[in-house]
């Protein structure tokens, strides 16, 4: 029966990760046409109208009391600057070598799980750590006299989402997952709402800005006929995918399935291989080896000592 479950588990991780991975393909194909948080407008909204459809279908009871309002702030605050940064980098960057460096993640999570929640990590888990973290320098590849900084942004947004993701389960003693979801949405929305009422128009941009800056600044709905199909695909993807992750850590084991999480860098590797001709480089693929070694050994040594950090918290929702 554990067996069976975490094949279940396994496969609905897979599927999740098909679906992020078409996201984020989708997101650098349409990037020239669409503003980055007209995209998230549309994902958050889709994402809350289903979210809404389903706790009425189960009839659930949602308490919309959150004991621990600043930090539930802070969390959405840190998601969104998160995935800001994300969506960013998959204008210029690989899709795999973006995916790749996002998986570092876990890296911060088991710091923070250290500093935050007085967890205890020994020195292989510390020396897994910076092992992952090479492997994060080998992907980068600096050139300290011409150093591209803006190659850091998966890096920022894994140092965010392990953030917020550590407030989450910090903050879920009390405040059960419909609740953190309510209030997610709810404060997402209104970001989007008042950052349109900033820059919505496109009041910020400039034709002689370069297309990433484009992306961020751009006119919302100026193309709205092309995008809305793309966006409204955003919105089921993320729900879709939400939920074959929570379903995966529920039937199986977390440090089983976590570890398929990686298959999210070869699902990058497939639409950025057909659709823009990306081959990550040896150097590449040496430093990816690292992160996934590093990942996974974190992983061993917490169901070794029964002590799971890093594996119960989901890498992308």
């Amino acid at each position: 029966m554990h067996a069976n479950n975490n094949s279940k588990g396994i496969v609905l991780i897979i599927i999740a990760m098909t679906l992020f991975a078409m996201q984020d393909s989708l997101i650098k194909f349409i990037f020239e046409k669409a503003a980055l948080y007209e995209i998230f407008f549309g994902r958050y909204f889709v994402a809350a109208l289903l979210l809404f459809c389903f706790i009425k279908y189960k009839n659930e009871k949602v308490s919309l009391k959150t004991y621990y309002p600043v930090l539930t702030f802070v969390r959405v605050i840190l998601h969104f600057l998160a995935f800001s940064a994300f969506f960013i980098s998959l204008t210029y960057m690989p899709l795999a070598t973006a995916n790749a460096l996002f998986f570092s993640c876990p890296f911060f999570v088991s710091i923070f799980a250290k500093f935050f929640l007085k967890e205890f990590i020994g020195i292989k888990r510390w020396s897994a750590i910076a092992f992952g973290f090479m492997g994060v320098y080998i992907v980068l590849n600096p050139n300290f006299e011409n150093f591209e900084y803006r190659n850091l942004l998966p890096v920022l947004c894994a140092f965010c989402y392990a953030a917020s993701m550590t407030i989450t389960k910090y903050t879920s003693d009390k405040d059960g997952v419909y609740t953190q979801l309510f209030y997610f949405y709810l404060i997402a929305i209104v970001l989007c709402v008042l950052i349109y009422i900033f820059m919505g128009n496109g009041q910020l941009n400039n034709p002689n800005f370069d297309p990433t800056t484009q992306f961020i600044f751009r006119e919302w709905f100026s193309n709205i006929e092309y995008t809305w199909k793309f966006i409204l695909f955003f919105g089921f993807a993320a729900s879709i995918a939400f939920v074959c992750i929570f379903s995966a850590y529920i039937v199986a084991s977390p440090s089983v399935v976590s570890l398929f999480e990686y298959s999210l860098i070869i699902m990058s590797m497939i639409p950025g291989y057909f659709l823009f001709n990306e081959i990550p480089s040896l150097r590449t693929f040496l430093g990816i080896a690292c992160i996934i070694a590093a990942g996974i050994y974190i992983y061993v040594r917490e169901k070794a000592r029964d002590q799971y950090i890093a594996t119960e918290t989901p890498v992308r929702r």
